[in-house]
């Protein structure tokens, strides 16, 4: 905001959007928020969609496909209210440098004025009442022998999206600027809790003679209202993307096991092994997604429990003078199972 740009009118949006009832937040100048500082594009460094993976097509693919959906909505449900934990963690990646950052960043030939006509709703109105705080505190110096406290930040220091990292700046600034209101109205403020409710800032604020001591007091409680959606559209953001992370991890793992399947069934119907192999597959998987130890044991040991032994496609033996009996059954179910543990799929 220039020198002579006058702040933007707020006084009837704020009396608007207060809360009932709710207690003006000091800012913690110097305490570090809940929320962890890194972009949440650290986050979506990797979130684009993957692709989909072609994989042959046999009448395994739709029922995996169908359990697919089944096991992502049941995970998604079971684990999303751990994604902040694992949010946590993957943004101290970040800090730590184990992953970049991709920046936005806004032309280099734009104004301030038109980086802030950039910036989305909460990002703006947040903007609009930092510059308008500041624009009065520098107001109600002008006549005093005071050196006005000056706003460190731009419009392009709040896109693309708020941090916390940014709230704690704001807060820092803003209380030196209500030090700055102590000097040059002492007796009006001193029956002032900067700590009181909301309601009873914006009252004294109507009661005020001087229109910068009225403007400053709006301002500093849009800024904290401001801030408090900014910090909640900055934790929807997180979890989102960390559930997208989920969802994606999900879907990797999936497709990893489709074609470990698909390894599986072509190589056993490669053997000429008299067993659908396509069932034998699909129903050792399922019964691994329970017991994945116990799974393997029996497909190595009886892998007949998974898809019974077609006893009509073993191969009489002595060209066809002996036939074929239970126990070739049994020989076969162990050949198999034999094959399977020195297969690596």
């Amino acid at each position: 905001m220039s020198e002579n740009q006058q702040p933007k009118k707020v006084f009837k949006k704020i009396k608007h959007k207060r809360p009932m009832s709710q207690g003006s937040r000091i800012p913690p100048t110097m305490s570090v928020p809940a929320s962890t500082e890194a972009d949440i594009k650290a986050l979506l460094a990797e979130d684009t969609p993957p692709q989909e993976q072609k994989v042959s097509s046999t009448p395994q693919n739709n029922d995996e496909e169908d359990e697919f959906e089944r096991l992502l909505n049941e995970f998604i449900s079971a684990e999303l209210d751990d994604s902040l934990e694992n949010a946590q963690e993957n943004l101290e990646n970040v800090k730590n440098g184990d992953i970049q950052e991709q920046k936005q960043t806004l032309p280099f030939s734009n104004t301030d004025e038109e980086n802030a006509n950039l910036l989305e709703d909460p990002e703006k109105s947040l903007y609009r009442a930092y510059q308008n705080y500041f624009f009065a505190i520098r107001a109600m110096t002008e006549s005093k022998n005071i050196t006005p406290t000056s706003p460190s930040l731009t419009a392009e220091n709040f896109y693309p999206h708020y941090k916390p990292r940014l709230g704690i700046r704001i807060s820092k600034e803003i209380m030196q600027g209500w030090d700055i209101m102590l000097k040059v109205f002492p007796q009006d403020l001193a029956s002032l809790n900067p700590g009181g409710t909301d309601d009873e800032l914006l009252d004294f604020a109507e009661q005020a003679n001087d229109e910068n001591l009225q403007l400053a007091v709006i301002s500093y409680v849009e800024i904290l209202i401001e801030m408090e959606g900014c910090d909640i559209q900055y934790e929807t953001r997180k979890l989102k993307a960390e559930r997208r992370k989920i969802e994606k991890e999900i879907y990797e793992a999936h497709q990893a096991r489709v074609e470990r399947s698909q390894k599986y069934i072509e190589a056993i119907k490669n053997k000429e092994f008299p067993i659908d192999a396509e069932r034998l597959v699909k129903n050792f998987f399922k019964t691994s997604n329970k017991d994945a130890e116990g799974a393997y044991k029996m497909l190595t040991t009886n892998p007949a429990t998974f898809s019974p032994i077609e006893i009509s496609k073993i191969r009489p033996r002595l060209f066809g003078l002996i036939k074929v009996t239970p126990q070739d059954g049994i020989r076969v179910n162990r050949e198999i199972g034999e094959f399977i543990k020195k297969l690596k799929a």
